[in-house]
């Protein structure tokens, strides 16, 4: 089939001429030719950069126990390891079209029109690879693979533009690679792992991991970079804030409590993006990154935007109960032992026949069973868990968490109706749902239908015509453009975007 014909049996193309703005897709996902990729690293660092790819990608894609992965364990070992179901047949194969176009660049340049896009984020699915790798080899691994995926898309890039994976093992190591990324290589978007395990040091003194292996693969927890952080990532989002970067992660979280079925995959898969994303979130809020950079932008991918709006509602709803002064309904140093004593008295002498107690003895009882008993109160900032995010209003929880993040939502994906929900969304907000069709994964098996899968939604009444171009253009034009404002500068759709400096974008951008 020549591509006029592709182009015109497309149904994401026959929506995309009907708009009058740009469709701008925030995740699109393509796999390497690997004997490219490997002879690429092998020159930036021998072979021992490429063993190191090799058993990254191993480790990734694999849960093992005793040397052996899932498919070589017995249902017995499966049980009595409790190996983990990996994510399996996960790329597009059928759609031999398809499976060609996510590893030729030049075929995926040339159907973009098909794919009814006409700006497109790229995250090859090795790009956090290396966040596997030994610490000694780790970071030159990561350079080379991001040199790599610079150096061939490079010539594409007024239509796709590819990220760098950027390891945040440590904020100096993090910084490093950024600078790297942005000021040799020219990307302008990065991807960060949302978490990164440590281990747990009063287990791991008593058993060391050369010693210990077993006991370190569970004796651990995981970092998200903001707060209770071992390390102060202050400087990294600086850094990324100076150089107009905008900071996005696909992070989930199968295997973790509740996603560790040793059978079933899907049992494992669903929502889990959206846990790993906002445990890494709420991190950075409670943590008061977003207080301290307002301009630092983070997209989180392939969770819906659903948890979004979701999370913002209990922020509200929590501090409005327990903000200080809403704490004092809780203070137990406030109860009126004189009037519990009394009700006691009037109400409670089936309950309490054969007691005797003073109303200090009564209050102190009645205390000791409504909550759990602690060595003392707590005092000062031990009582305020919004402090750090600094938040004195809930109009500050909306410019710390809706104007900071910005949430992947794939095509077909109904929950979105949340994010746009105003009526519901306190302060009458919209949540920051950005387009991100996923293509390159098995929930898209043809590149062609995603743009027309969202189109569905408005069909349907899900959200309005509004609402999908603040999904398909304007969050993600905002997502981009907030980070550095230049983001679109050189690109296909300069002279578009430039246009849209105007009142009515302005307005389609302001908050009810």
């Amino acid at each position: 089939m020549t591509e006029y014909s592709r182009l015109k049996t497309s149904p994401s193309a026959a929506i995309r001429a009907t708009l009058d703005y740009p469709v701008i897709d925030t995740d699109v996902h393509t796999n390497d030719f690997t004997p490219a990729l490997e002879d690429y690293i092998a020159k930036y660092g021998g072979a021992k950069l490429v063993d190191e790819l090799r058993k990254a990608e191993s480790s990734r894609l694999n849960s093992k126990a005793d040397g052996k992965d899932w498919y070589q364990q017995t249902p017995e070992e499966r049980q009595y390891n409790r190996t983990i179901r990996s994510p399996w047949w996960a790329r597009v194969t059928k759609n031999t079209l398809d499976l060609a176009t996510y590893i030729l660049p030049e075929l995926l340049y040339e159907r973009q029109a098909e794919q009814g896009s006409d700006y497109s984020v790229l995250f090859p699915n090795n790009v956090l690879a290396p966040a596997g790798a030994s610490p000694e080899n780790r970071q030159a691994l990561q350079r080379a693979v991001n040199h790599y995926h610079a150096d061939l898309y490079r010539k594409y890039s007024d239509r796709l533009t590819v990220v760098a994976g950027i390891p945040m093992t440590t904020p100096q190591e993090a910084i490093e690679e950024l600078e790297f990324a942005v000021n040799t290589l020219g990307l302008k978007v990065a991807n960060i792992p949302g978490g990164v395990k440590r281990p747990i040091k009063a287990i791991a003194d008593k058993y060391p991991a050369d010693k210990y292996p077993e006991v370190a693969r569970y004796a651990s927890y995981i970092d998200f970079f903001g707060l209770d952080s071992e390390y102060d990532y202050d400087p990294f989002w600086a850094k990324a804030v100076e150089l107009g970067v905008p900071i996005t992660t696909h992070y989930g979280s199968q295997g973790w409590t509740g996603r560790s079925s040793i059978s079933n995959y899907m049992n494992n898969h669903i929502g889990h993006f959206a846990d790993g994303s906002q445990a890494f979130a709420k991190a950075l809020f409670f943590g008061g990154v977003t207080k301290r950079f307002p301009q630092l932008r983070v997209g989180m991918l392939e969770g819906g935007a659903d948890w979004g709006a979701h999370v913002y509602i209990h922020l509200v709803d929590r501090y409005s109960k327990r903000n200080l002064q809403g704490l004092q309904n809780y203070n137990p140093d406030l109860t009126n032992a004189d009037e519990l004593f009394e009700l006691f008295a009037r109400f409670g002498g089936e309950i309490t026949e054969g007691y005797s107690f003073t109303k200090e003895e009564l209050a102190k009882i009645v205390l000791g069973s409504s909550f759990a008993r602690h060595s003392r109160q707590p005092v000062g900032k031990e009582l305020e868990d919004f402090a750090a995010a600094g938040i004195e209003s809930i109009e500050d929880i909306r410019d710390r968490w809706v104007n900071s993040f910005f949430f992947g939502s794939e095509s077909d994906d109904r929950t979105i109706g949340a994010a746009f929900n105003d009526k519901a969304n306190p302060l009458n907000v919209k949540i920051n749902a950005i387009y991100s069709s996923d293509v390159g994964h098995w929930d898209v098996p043809d590149l062609t239908d995603p743009l027309a899968e969202s189109w569905e939604l408005v069909k349907e009444g899900v959200i309005s015509e509004a609402d999908f171009k603040a999904y398909v253009f304007a969050n993600p034009y905002k997502f981009y453009t907030e980070a550095n404002s230049n983001f679109f500068k050189g690109t296909a759709i300069e002279s578009q975007v430039a246009q849209i400096q105007s009142p009515q974008l302005d307005k389609s951008f302001a908050r009810a």
